[in-house]
């Protein structure tokens, strides 16, 4: 009895040991794997670079909620702050006003707003459930003008409705707020910057840039 009782914890205890390693081996996420393989080749054959450094790369993605009305009403920024916290999976900072506008009651210091600045495999995961879940959910969506760069290879995207994202319960939303979300890359020309974003799914409506 006792050595059938011994059997079983020494077997709970191995499961236990293989399942933290298997947390502990992260599987890469699947875009990262796709840049490898797939998008890097494609922009050294396109743009003919020499070695794959000078290929560009996203390097991080900023999503930005401002909420102007958290001057007269505290509730909306913890709303807010809560809200991108679940979109993005990573915990914002607040947003401050820079200056003091009196007719809009707001006075420098006053919290506006919420950023959070997202890296590696958490940009990454990101930007999969946005361009293969979020957009397809805007209401009559035929893709994203590729007007918003900003001449140094980063793109922004304004978002109207951030209650296009899943993990958002609507019957919860106090307020529908709209959002900024700025790719910023390695890139040297806005041309590279919409290659390399293309390339990852990011559905522009048609090429307009030069």
């Amino acid at each position: 009895m006792a050595k059938k009782k011994q059997e079983n914890t020494e077997t709970a205890a191995t499961a236990k040991k293989e399942k933290a390693v298997a947390l502990a081996v992260k599987t890469p996420a699947r875009l990262i794997e796709k840049f490898r393989k797939e998008i890097s080749p494609k922009l050294i054959e396109k743009f003919s670079y020499k070695n794959v450094m000078q290929v560009p790369k996203l390097e991080k993605i900023v999503l930005n909620m401002g909420v102007g009305e958290a001057a007269q009403d505290s509730k909306l920024l913890d709303e807010a702050f809560k809200e991108l916290e679940t979109i993005a999976g990573q915990k914002p900072t607040v947003r401050l006003a820079k200056t003091s506008i009196s007719n809009f009651k707001l006075r420098e210091g006053m919290k506006i707003g919420a950023k959070v600045t997202l890296r590696k495999d958490t940009m990454y995961e990101f930007l999969d459930r946005l361009v293969n879940v979020a957009l397809p959910r805007v209401r009559d969506f035929r893709g994203i003008s590729d007007k918003s760069f900003d001449g140094r290879g980063n793109y922004t995207l304004g978002i109207k409705e951030h209650i296009i994202f899943p993990e958002i319960n609507v019957d919860k939303v106090t307020k529908v707020k709209g959002m900024d979300i700025t790719f910023v890359t390695t890139a040297k020309t806005d041309q590279e910057a919409y290659e390399l974003l293309s390339a990852f799914g990011v559905p522009f409506r048609k090429k307009e840039i030069n």
